[in-house]
């Protein structure tokens, strides 16, 4: 699984870590240390027992959800059930025995143990600093004004960026939005910039980065991940206008699946099948009931395999291919984020989940064999078909197998806000060694001898 090997030695001795990682540190051995005792001062070894049942309600919710994603009639019906009656059930037996504010507890503790682990092992430097940008001539913007429910027309975009000095196109149906582009810089723009979805900001991306013209980011979709990741306002879109005003400019990598570019991720196997249903768009849950227990379970469900380093995998029902990798998939404060956009390396996630049985065990997560997690620079998608169907920030496509994904590091020149509510301090997933390390003041002792770590 995605391997990192150092490229050389260094003398140099690691700074010390600061105080505040130091304190953040301890905090989360503290919590981490809470968590377990507070349900062993109140039950004692009963408290295992509470645990295991707590754990018997999850893995009966996962096959709950299973038989409803993956059945129709009645087991659909009782997987509903079950996915909703085994959790409660088991905060009914909690709450009879007293444990359901202990239990509560001791979750509230673990959280905040996790939080503070992964801000304590927080770099100083996540991205590659961003330099004042030159102010743009003559920038061009297209705009899509039904995406988002209508964003373009509720926040008066087109007439604030023509005040500001842009050239606003406004997308019409059937339009290719590559050939706009293209045009745009040839008749001179010296920057491009979207208002719309993640899929039409792909694509203008690309042409901003064959030509290396800078590009920006208005978040007028519906999701905006690309927008998010890029710690702009998603809920005041004009507000990225300032970048033509008072920019600065990074350099973010972009992912390519054979020869389509994705600034978020390229989806392989269910998500995708589903997307190319033309009823999703407008009916998506009702769409992917009616349609994921034929991909689920048929004979004829398509089976993914998957080349990554040194990293395989077959009989895979789900990948996602993203534009460097996500945070772990349970992260409260911030689901489905990306720490950076310049590792110049994909996450790969890949699911495999073919019965009930297998459906129980993902509570035990990566250790399931369900579920695999990794990160590669370049990554093989094959399948038994001689076409791929994929999901590419969300527009459906069909690609020849087999797929090779692969990232072009720094490949896309990026003009944001000078200031943005989403830029802050992040880390990366809870390493307890390390946090028992830093905590203790111990943290990788053999680095300040200037002995490269392992």
């Amino acid at each position: 699984m995605g391997r990192h090997r150092g490229s050389g030695t260094s003398t140099r001795p690691a700074a010390d870590p600061p105080s505040g990682s130091v304190l953040r540190a301890r905090v989360a051995l503290l919590a981490l240390l809470g968590s377990v005792l507070v349900p062993l001062i109140v039950a004692g070894l009963r408290s295992v027992l509470w645990a295991l049942a707590g754990l018997a309600g999850l893995a009966l919710a996962a096959v709950g959800v299973w038989w409803t994603l993956a059945h129709t009639g009645v087991l659909r019906v009782l997987g509903a059930v079950l996915s909703v009656a085994a959790p409660l059930a088991v905060l009914a037996l909690y709450a009879s025995s007293g444990m359901l504010g202990p239990a509560c507890l001791s979750l509230a503790l673990w959280a905040l143990a996790v939080a503070a682990a992964h801000t304590a092992l927080a770099p100083s430097h996540t991205t590659r600093q961003p330099r004042t940008a030159e102010t743009p001539h003559s920038p061009w913007i297209l705009m899509n004004p039904r995406s988002g429910g209508g964003k373009v027309d509720r926040f008066h975009l087109a007439e604030k960026a023509r005040a500001a000095g842009a050239r606003v196109v406004l997308l019409e149906p059937g339009q290719d939005v590559v050939d706009l582009a293209r045009r745009a810089v040839a008749e001179g723009a010296d920057l491009l910039a979207v208002a719309g979805g993640d899929g039409t900001q792909a694509l203008v991306a690309e042409v901003a980065a064959h030509h290396d013209v800078p590009f920006a980011v208005i978040p007028a979709g519906t999701r905006n991940h690309f927008a998010l990741d890029l710690g702009l306002d998603r809920e005041d879109p004009a507000a990225s206008l300032e970048a033509l005003t008072d920019g600065v400019e990074l350099r973010v990598d972009l992912g390519f699946a054979a020869d389509r570019v994705f600034v978020n991720n390229a989806s392989f196997g269910t998500y995708a099948s589903v997307v190319a249903d033309p009823a999703y768009r407008d009916a998506k849950v009702h769409t992917a009931l009616q349609t994921l227990p034929e991909l689920l379970t048929s004979k004829d469900a398509p089976a993914l395999r998957m080349r990554a380093g040194g990293s395989e995998a077959e009989g895979l029902q789900a990948l996602l291919v993203s534009n460097n990798p996500y945070r772990r998939a349970v992260d409260s404060a911030h689901p489905g984020r990306r720490e950076r956009l310049d590792s110049g390396r994909l996450g790969v996630l890949c699911v495999r989940v073919g019965n009930t049985a297998q459906a129980a065990r993902l509570v035990r997560g990566p250790r399931s064999g369900s579920v695999m997690r990794l990160s590669a620079e370049e990554v093989v998608v094959e399948a038994d078909s001689d076409a791929v169907a994929v999901g590419i920030d969300g527009e459906y496509v069909t690609l020849p197998a087999p797929v090779v994904c692969r990232s072009a590091p720094a490949a896309l020149r990026v003009v944001v806000p000078r200031h943005r509510p989403g830029v802050r301090a992040s880390g990366g997933p809870a390493d307890w060694p390390r946090v028992a390390r830093l905590g203790l003041g111990r943290l990788a002792p053999h680095r300040r001898r200037g002995v490269p770590a392992t």
